[in-house]
């Protein structure tokens, strides 16, 4: 019987381990979903970079609120901390 995950599965493992570790470095999480999960939910950007599907993005979003940031410059996501700024996207 093949398990099937959904991109609301792949998002609560991230979130999960955002709250573990207090951090999840972008390209650590799309080698781990493409291994715990299948390659379905990560694909190569425009850039060329490993990426994570977008639909997994939101349900991220969706799931994680104002909890966690996305400090750009580290190109990781990370527990809100009492001096970050509103919003998702943090300035290094």
């Amino acid at each position: 019987m093949k398990i099937t995950h959904t991109p609301e599965d792949v998002a609560k493992w991230m979130l999960e381990q955002i709250k573990n570790d207090g951090f999840l470095f972008q390209e650590t999480a799309v080698y781990a979903i493409s291994s715990k999960f299948g390659e379905d939910f990560t694909y190569i950007n425009n850039n060329g970079n490993p990426a994570i599907r977008k639909d997994v993005l939101a349900s991220f979003r969706k799931s994680s609120g104002d909890d966690i940031v996305w400090q750009r410059g580290e190109k990781q996501w990370r527990q809100r901390q009492s001096y970050d700024s509103p919003g998702r996207n943090q300035i290094d």
